[in-house]
């Protein structure tokens, strides 16, 4: 069993910066694999980045490509989010979740999630 908490989802203007966190209790954090996924209202849940357990696959969405970037941290067992030029459609719940094998981009094979953090940006 893996817990994950997020937090630092606030307010912040367009153009702005966010460090989003995701701290996990449970067996074996570093042999997981970690992605970020976020759902603006009324729209799916959609893949934003991922990372492997060693940190050296780390596929992202096209719309956040260049400006997110997401590091861990195995000694902490933390996952981060950093997001920088944020843009008012980056609006919506952001969730870590995690997998057992290989980094995906697909919400149906991530065993264990978040309850999110809200992440706002004003235009």
């Amino acid at each position: 069993q893996v817990q994950l908490v997020e937090s630092g989802g606030e307010l912040v203007q367009a153009g702005g910066s966010l460090r989003l966190s995701c701290a996990a209790s449970g067996h074996s954090f570093s042999s997981y694999a970690m992605a970020w996924f976020r759902q603006a209202p009324g729209k799916e849940r959609e893949f934003v980045a991922g990372i492997n357990w060693t940190g050296s696959t780390t596929p992202y969405a096209d719309s956040v490509k260049g400006r997110f970037t997401i590091s861990r941290d195995n000694a902490k067992n933390t996952v981060y989010l950093q997001m920088n030029s944020l843009k008012p459609e980056d609006t919506a719940v952001y969730y870590c979740s995690a997998r057992g094998g290989g980094v995906s981009r697909d919400y149906g094979r991530y065993d264990y999630w978040g309850q999110g953090t809200q992440v706002t940006v004003s235009s």
